[in-house]
């Protein structure tokens, strides 16, 4: 694998994770009561603790698309 490769791939890879992160937080916030019922139901759970696992959720995505998309795209940019 050469180096363009490398960063080509890890910034598809930030970009497609980002897109995902985006739309998601987008969707939990236009729609956050009607899936949060959805949701408390399916999983026999209340819609403040749907809620509290939808924010822990995005903040997990976040974290996990920094450090295995962004941070790997940016080092080897900067190599």
């Amino acid at each position: 694998m050469t180096h363009e490769f490398l960063i080509t791939f890890f910034g598809w890879m930030a970009t497609l994770n980002i897109a995902v992160l985006l739309f998601t937080t987008v969707m939990v916030l236009l729609l956050q009561d009607w899936i949060a019922g959805i949701h408390g139901k399916l999983f026999q759970m209340e819609q403040p603790d749907v809620k509290r696992a939808y924010f822990r959720y995005l903040a997990n995505y976040k974290i996990l698309t920094l450090v295995f998309c962004i941070v790997p795209w940016l080092a080897l940019k900067l190599m």
